[in-house]
């Protein structure tokens, strides 16, 4: 496997999202909150000395974006950026450049999704996503950020990141990067077992091995079901060597890493933001406020508890943003209406939540996300009947998960595709259909939306014939 691709692979995630360049905050103008210049100054610091502990030659321009980002100067942070960014190694086509490409460059990324968090979404919505997450981890605990705001406004917001004050604060999506790493044992090594260039090496190791396995199952018995992922690539070269890329190859090795640092630091609570699902994690998962908790032994099943507490804790979140309506019993109908009449026709007459968050694309993007990750726990335990518990009752708060997350945002991937896979997983054609028209109205210029509702409306039809040949 080419360590160099996955690397730009893996560090792509946190990028897919940081442009078009960030705007101004949502009053029209550069401010932003004292703890993100606090926190700029801060990392400004420490790249300063990870420069000096490393013994590294770095560009001036990384000078100049901290200077933008201390001064609070959102033009200047978002342009030098973008220059520095195609000369960190970390995208198809972009230079090596040994006086950014380092260690150095993580502490421009937190900062910078921080900043985008804020000028994209204005303050309101920023300050309570990040202080509600911090706000439900314990002191002490290893927490890992997925999103661009689940780590950047965490990272911004807490007393001091650096320090690991109140917890650590770690992201899965950069763990296959041996600058991350090196990057976090810097700055953790003392407290906490990071794993180590070692550790890494037989991530990639083991992964590569099963990649393999499964690879010559599907290519020896096409007639089987496939065992390579769907997006996963893995290819075999003409000398037999097997060569994986793409997002989920690299998630795969980035959640070997995670199991890693989750079994060597035993004494620590762990919770995580979900950025891509981690296959080995979710039997260990239980809700917890907008994140997850990684518990130290499997859930044989989500108490009653927990999925009232969680049912109980999402409800609250919604109410004052989307309006006390989205109850347990409402028909996605009724939630389809909702979304065309606020956010197609933009009528707000018999809106009754916040017309600030539902305007706010940053915002029901980051809160639609994790309320679609909560879902997809509960799918994930729907279709592994080992840990299913009360099938009827998980049934219907995956339901409700994914109609929240749809009406928080109906342009979101997530809430959209895994809300579609629920439904027909539960024969559920026609809302399918319902579904996807809703979203293409928001979105009509989604061409993957008209692909989907063809196939939909195939699979209907296939159904409808199928009724007849059976006389139902």
């Amino acid at each position: 496997m080419k360590l160099v691709a996955a690397r730009r692979a893996c560090l792509g995630l946190l990028f897919a999202l940081l442009l078009p360049a960030v705007g101004q905050a949502a009053d029209g103008t550069n401010r932003f909150p004292a703890q993100l210049l606090a926190f700029s100054a801060a990392k400004a610091e420490q790249a300063h000395q990870l420069a000096a502990a490393l013994n590294l030659q770095v560009s001036p321009d990384i000078w100049t974006f901290f200077k933008c980002a201390t001064n609070g100067d959102l033009a200047g942070v978002t342009n030098t950026f973008t220059r520095l960014k195609w000369r960190a190694s970390q995208y198809d086509g972009s230079a090596n450049d040994p006086a950014v490409s380092t260690s150095v460059w993580q502490t421009l990324i937190e900062v910078v999704t921080a900043y985008q968090a804020f000028g994209e979404g204005g303050l309101k919505y920023p300050l309570a996503f990040g202080q509600d997450i911090i706000n439900s981890i314990p002191p002490g605990s290893i927490y890992f950020g997925g999103t661009d705001p689940g780590r950047g406004l965490v990272t911004a917001l807490c007393k001091s990141q650096i320090h690991a004050d109140p917890f650590f604060t770690l992201t899965q999506n950069a763990l296959a990067d041996d600058r991350y790493l090196t990057y976090l044992r810097l700055m953790y090594g003392r407290q906490i077992y990071i794993s180590t260039t070692n550790d890494t090496r037989t991530a990639f190791t083991d992964y590569t091995s099963d990649a393999r396995l499964r690879f010559e199952h599907d290519r020896d018995f096409p007639g089987e079901p496939r065992q390579v992922r769907p997006g996963e690539g893995i290819n075999q070269t003409a000398d037999g060597q097997i060569q994986v890329s793409g997002q989920v190859s690299v998630m795969a090795i980035n959640a070997l890493i995670v199991k890693n640092i989750f079994d060597h630091n035993p004494d620590r609570e762990f919770y995580i933001e979900e950025s891509f699902p981690l296959d080995w994690m979710y039997p260990y998962l239980s809700p917890h406020g907008l994140i997850f908790k990684l518990n130290r032994q499997p859930l044989p099943q989500l108490t009653p508890e927990m999925i009232n507490a969680d049912h109980a804790f999402w409800s609250k979140q919604c109410d004052p943003m989307l309006g006390p309506w989205l109850t347990s019993d409402m028909p996605l109908s009724n939630v389809c209406q909702f979304v065309v009449s606020v956010y197609v026709q933009k009528d707000y007459s018999h809106f009754t939540g916040d017309r600030d968050f539902v305007t706010d694309l940053y915002a029901t993007k980051m809160y639609s996300k994790l309320r679609s990750s909560s879902g997809g726990l509960y799918q994930w335990r729907l279709a592994n009947k080992t840990y299913v518990g009360d099938t009827n009752r998980l049934a219907a708060e995956t339901d409700f998960a994914f109609r929240q997350s749809f009406a928080l945002c109906p342009t979101s991937p997530e809430a959209i595709y895994r809300y579609i896979n629920f439904l027909m997983s539960q024969n559920r054609v026609n809302d399918a259909i319902l579904l996807v028209r809703t979203a293409r109205r928001v979105d009509p210029d989604n061409e993957s939306l008209s692909g989907v509702l063809t196939q939909l409306l195939n699979a209907r039809e296939q159904q409808r014939r199928a009724t007849q040949a059976t006389g139902g």
